[in-house]
């Protein structure tokens, strides 16, 4: 019966722990071979508890990003002190991390199919379907799911929407943190974009200093704070916000505005 247990997506975890385990061994190296990755904030990791906990992180390639993630969760919570040192810490990973992705993303492919076993809660774009604009109702299930995510352990989720830097924040990240008042954790990542492709499954270039800075939770007043100051308090947070650009063009601003007054409740 233990070997059939599965997660309450139905996902057997004796099947997902082996996927961990060799995703990890061969992309070990991509974070700490062909490329150095710095960490900062381990220590906050330890400290969590096992459900209830929200990553929110800004983007920069589809699948990089999250898989060095799992390492450093898994890396922290072995003992490690912001490194990534010896795989041996995916021999027992952490089974119950979850991450948000694009459902038409993660059944893009073989890999991607494999790769949303392993922890992807997907969700359909209510603003962008197959490279055009779309305008569709949120799907109650997705937000459902997530839910049943953070019950359950903890989630990942880039609320960008995007890799492209500076983007807005979508609202709907913030109407979950009301309705379900998640420990949220901000995540800050560098080096990534410059790396890997933008799917983050080649490598681009070698000897680039990636960086994954772990921040203590934000403070949040679930109840009276509105969702306007939980997306600033984020913008903030992951250092998205336009006041960390230098200089802002006009259309930058202009499209940031307009992004910010369409992106009620998506995902």
């Amino acid at each position: 019966m233990g070997l059939f247990k599965t997660n309450p997506f139905g996902h057997i975890l004796f099947l997902k722990r082996w996927l961990i385990r060799i995703a990890g061994v061969l992309s070990h190296r991509r974070y700490r071979g062909f490329n150095e990755m710095e960490i900062e904030g381990s220590d906050v990791i330890r400290k969590l508890p096992d459900t209830g906990v929200l990553f929110v992180s800004n983007h920069q390639t589809y699948f990089a990003d999250v898989v060095s993630m799992f390492h450093v969760f898994n890396a922290a919570l072995k003992g490690r002190d912001d490194s990534i040192k010896n795989v041996g810490y995916l021999w027992k990973p952490k089974l119950n991390v979850y991450y948000v992705a694009a459902k038409e993303t993660m059944q893009s492919g073989l890999l991607p199919k494999i790769m949303a076993y392993a922890g992807a809660i997907t969700v359909e774009r209510t603003w962008r379907a197959k490279g055009q604009e779309v305008n569709r109702a949120v799907n109650p299930d997705d937000t459902k799911n997530i839910g049943i995510a953070l019950d359950d352990g903890w989630v990942i989720t880039f609320p960008q929407g995007t890799t492209k830097p500076f983007k807005p924040i979508r609202k709907g990240t913030a109407h979950i943190i009301k309705q379900y008042k998640p420990i949220v954790v901000p995540i800050v990542i560098d080096g990534f974009r410059r790396s890997f492709d933008k799917k983050g499954l080649r490598i681009k270039k070698r000897n680039i200093l990636q960086s994954m800075v772990i921040k203590d939770p934000l403070e949040i007043d679930y109840e009276n704070e509105t969702v306007e100051e939980i997306v600033k308090k984020i913008e903030f947070a992951i250092e998205q916000h336009p006041s960390f650009l230098k200089v802002i063009p006009v259309e930058e601003i202009e499209a940031h505005e307009k992004l910010n007054e369409r992106r009620t409740w998506e995902y």
